[in-house]
């Protein structure tokens, strides 16, 4: 016999599953008192805030491979989660989120700590599953992980009521999964993609277009093949950043409204247009309609609800992105680019060659994003915020071989922190650097406490300018009342602030400091604070 609780341990144990992000309450006892039995094989993180055990799980899930999970109490606890999920929804990330419930029994009763959170979650995520049979959870934690990592990845939550993990029945194992109605189109029509590479052979400006979704198929490596095979430019959508390294020849940036001038151009210049695991937001192409009407577009997704939504495209082609791109790879690739490819490098190379303007008495935040990049490791992770830091972290900083990870479609202020913290649970021993505003540190800084007792050493840049700084931008420009509502007076020292978590820190505003500053950080054994004060009306806009 076994009880709903272990029938929950048990798979997690049968998903290699050895870390788990939660906050524990009386709805989730039975089950926390089965991880304390398996502590020795699954790893239990406490964080300080709900929401951010799902950002840790998202950190962990995005560098790692593997499904990220997390596990909070009902009630508060769970509402508490539903940023994260939502945040994992919108950029594509498997996770399995574990709720606590109240009784069967006292369920639509409006009891202690009963919320439906199945039903609010309902938009924004991939499945949910109430439990009503202890006997049921190993079929239902099968099916979880395997939702949640398979076809376009997304969150999935799994909510049992306390008496149903207190609940015993016999165990029987459920076999393999098979859910009727979720089949996932993987390997791509043939046809389709001999017809995708006849079309890039007869272009004369070909262009790859690179989303979140080449992360979430781990297929990079592929890109970059196909890349180099056809000679191909390659732009980027914020989620894609870093699919190619910064230096690489055929990378031209980062295209959308905050985006690199050269992409741009490339975007509404190209003839033929591989649109790769992205969903065409309106970050990233603000005028679709244009590019449809000179641009042979072809949009390769997993998922089909996502082709033609934003953009319509004269060739789709629904599969998983990396076998497509395996198949593509193998097929006759030899557009006659190179006039075009000649011409974006010029446009790279100017644009990165120009001077960016020192401030005086204050940091600028894009020269400084270029010199930290200069000296991380070639395999570092950068996880930004939201917010203008977002911004000058995505255009500016040099990644080679390492990641650059953000929150999205969402756009989730407070993200960094937990998720870096994510980050360094998959890969201790990478150098990673998270890089905020003072105003999303603030959403989040309890988590330093998870990072001290954990000893994660992460290195935090703070840019400070005692505002909401994006909205302070937006205001300015687009509002006739102009900034309100977006100052902070009231900021906390963030230098003691850091030494009363016991993190070393620097405070610097003045860019003479800056050189020395980063060293001072990437070299302190353990967490650091480098805390770089910025002008107020600093803009996200280029030079």
């Amino acid at each position: 016999m076994m009880t709903g609780a272990q029938a929950l341990a048990k798979g997690l144990e049968e998903h290699n599953v050895d870390i788990i992000f939660g906050y524990p309450g009386a709805t989730i006892a039975p089950f926390y008192n089965e991880l304390a039995k398996n502590r020795d094989k699954i790893t239990h993180i406490l964080v300080r805030e709900e929401q951010n055990a799902a950002h840790m799980a998202s950190g962990y899930a995005r560098v790692s491979g593997e499904v990220g999970v997390c596990v909070v109490t009902s009630g508060p606890g769970a509402t508490n989660l539903i940023t994260g999920i939502a945040t994992a929804y919108m950029d594509s990330i498997p996770i399995v989120a574990i709720t606590g419930q109240v009784p069967k029994d006292q369920l639509g009763r409006d009891v202690f700590q009963e919320i439906d959170i199945t039903g609010a979650c309902a938009p924004f995520i991939k499945h949910s599953y109430l439990v009503k049979e202890a006997s049921d959870i190993p079929r239902i934690m099968r099916e979880a992980f395997y939702i949640a990592s398979t076809g376009r990845p997304g969150p999935v939550l799994i909510d049992v009521p306390s008496d149903v993990q207190n609940q015993t029945f016999k165990y029987t194992d459920p076999g393999r999964v098979n859910i009727r109605g979720y089949k996932p189109t993987t390997q791509g029509n043939p046809k389709q993609i001999s017809k995708v590479a006849k079309q890039i052979c007869a272009a004369k400006r070909p262009l790859i277009c690179a989303g979140g979704g080449v992360f979430g198929a781990n297929a990079a490596a592929e890109l970059r093949k196909l890349s180099r095979k056809g000679n191909i430019p390659v732009v980027t959508t914020m989620m894609g950043l870093s699919t190619l390294p910064t230096d690489d020849p055929l990378n031209v940036g980062m295209i959308g409204m905050h985006g690199h001038k050269p992409a741009n151009y490339a975007l509404n210049h190209a003839d033929v247009l591989i649109i790769v695991g992205a969903r065409v937001g309106d970050r990233a192409v603000q005028a679709p309609g244009k590019v449809e009407e000179t641009t042979v577009t072809i949009h390769i997704d997993i998922d089909p609800a996502e082709i033609g939504k934003n953009m319509s495209a004269t060739i789709p082609l629904v599969g998983d992105v990396r076998h497509i791109l395996k198949k593509l790879v193998d097929e006759e690739i030899n557009p006659d680019s190179e006039y075009w490819v000649s011409e974006l490098r010029q446009m790279v190379r100017e644009d990165r060659a120009k001077e960016i303007p020192p401030r005086e008495g204050t940091i600028g935040p894009k020269g400084f994003m270029r010199k930290l990049g200069a000296q991380l490791d070639e395999d570092a992770y950068v996880v930004a915020d939201v917010g203008q830091n977002q911004i000058w972290a995505g255009k500016y900083i040099s990644v080679r071989k390492g990641r650059f990870l953000t929150s999205g479609g969402l756009g989730t202020m407070g993200y960094s922190l937990p998720a870096a913290i994510g980050v360094k649970f998959a890969y201790p021993d990478k150098q990673t650097i998270c890089v905020c505003g003072d105003g999303s540190f603030q959403m989040s800084m309890n988590e330093l406490s998870t990072m001290v007792e954990n000893g994660k050493d992460i290195k935090i840049v703070l840019f400070n300018n005692n505002k909401l700084g994006m909205v302070n931008e937006l205001q300015k420009k687009g509002y006739s009342e102009g900034p309100f509502g977006v100052q902070m007076p009231g900021i906390p020292d963030f230098c003691k602030l850091a030494d009363a978590f016991g993190i070393k820190s620097r405070r610097i505003s003045d860019e003479s400091e800056i050189d020395d500053a980063i060293k001072e950080m990437l070299s302190t054994e353990g967490g650091f604070i480098l805390e770089c004060v910025i002008d107020p009306d600093e803009s996200t806009m280029a030079q």
